[in-house]
């Protein structure tokens, strides 16, 4: 298949809001070229398997967004545009600069593989891409992930909050869902801290990809993923259900809550910038659940909420 690659040019400060754009208009996969980004976790330690040459900051990073060339790839476009302009009157000082590129999936995945590298994620995890080493630890659960053209490397802060989360809620036995799989790696984590897992995705590709994942870190037996809507996906019911999605998406899974998750369950909502935290709030309280606690990093924001 051949995608469309959307490369946004942007000040520094827009970089959370063009991310969170491609994410609502369905992007398969974002990118994110950032030498302040990098020379944090440089300096924080968080990449300490590798060396990086001195990094120019420049004020701006390039966001780069990659879409099927089918029919939804022109009124995607489009809502792009729109929103972009958007952006441009709201933020006036912003640099905004679009560009796009036909590319065939094996340049994208070459492309961005430069960009994952090894990362540690919360008390136990360590992410690593299939094609890098690192050093087995005590204590460290390893998650080896080939995204492939699917959302979930545990780079991003939206994954790496779910995957802190996961932490404190998942015991051997646990029953969960994993609503929008994307690459499976929160699946994984949570077979590989004990629990069976459920994990769906309507996106076919994302669903090849994440049992690829799954294989690769021997948790088949564990984690079972389909192809589908949630009554298609999901049997039974969870005691954590993980929605690691944008605003609007979980918003409309709430209501479904009931049928999903165990009365005594947890809901670990991830996907949502802060802007929109207290929507989603309010639609948490009228659709019955409270919560009871939040994490946040980088502008994106992790809600937990259950029904007791």
């Amino acid at each position: 298949m051949n995608w469309t690659e959307i490369a946004v040019t942007v000040s520094s400060e827009g970089e959370e809001a063009v991310t969170d754009l491609f994410y609502r208009i369905g992007s398969k996969g974002v990118v994110v070229e950032s030498p302040e980004l990098i020379k944090g976790y440089v300096e924080s330690g968080i990449w300490d398997y590798h060396i990086y040459a001195d990094l120019e900051v420049t004020g701006k990073c390039v966001v780069k967004g990659y879409f099927p060339e089918d029919e939804s790839l022109s009124p995607r476009i489009a809502s792009l545009r729109e929103e972009l302009l958007l952006f441009k009157e709201l933020f006036p000082d912003w640099m905004v600069e679009t560009n796009s590129v036909m590319v065939k999936e094996e340049d994208w995945e070459n492309e961005w593989k430069q960009y994952f590298k090894p990362v540690r994620i919360g008390k136990r995890f360590l992410i690593k891409p299939t094609w890098e080493q690192a050093d087995a630890q005590d204590q460290v659960v390893i998650i080896e992930i080939d995204p492939g053209m699917a959302f979930g490397t545990g780079t991003h802060p939206t994954t790496a909050l779910c995957l802190e989360a996961l932490e404190d809620y998942i015991q051997e036995g646990s029953d969960v869902f994993d609503i929008g799989t994307g690459s499976g790696i929160l699946a994984v984590a949570a077979a590989k801290l004990g629990a069976n897992v459920q994990a769906g995705d309507i996106d076919s590709l994302a669903v090849r990809i994440a049992r690829q994942n799954a294989a690769l870190n021997h948790m088949e037996d564990k984690i079972k993923v389909e192809t589908g809507n949630l009554g298609e996906v999901f049997t039974g019911k969870a005691d954590v259900v993980i929605a690691n999605i944008i605003a609007d998406i979980i918003i409309e899974l709430l209501p479904s809550l009931p049928q999903l998750m165990k009365p005594e369950g947890i809901l670990l909502a991830s996907g949502i910038i802060d802007t929109r935290e207290n929507n989603v709030l309010e639609k948490m309280n009228a659709a019955g659940l409270r919560c009871i606690g939040r994490l946040e990093d980088a502008g994106w924001v992790l809600l937990k909420a259950t029904f007791t």
